[in-house]
């Protein structure tokens, strides 16, 4: 199930980031970068992050099952 990135107008300028599942369902979306070449470093990040970072839960469900 690939997914694919896709570059926005930002809604002040500047330009925003959407990450889609393989339905085309919106994942997530990212701060305004000021030009497309710093969106492209952006997506670069998320990919390392992606594929190395860790889960830290922050949720309520966490809180609740500490104590």
């Amino acid at each position: 199930m690939a997914g694919h990135f896709e570059l926005i107008d930002g809604p002040d300028g500047g330009f925003r980031v959407r990450m889609l599942d393989g339905d085309g369902s919106l994942m997530a979306e990212s701060v305004t970068f000021p030009s497309v070449r710093e969106a492209l470093d952006g997506i670069e990040r998320a990919r390392e992050i992606a594929g190395t970072g860790r889960v830290v839960d922050r949720s309520s469900a966490a809180a609740q099952s500490d104590s």
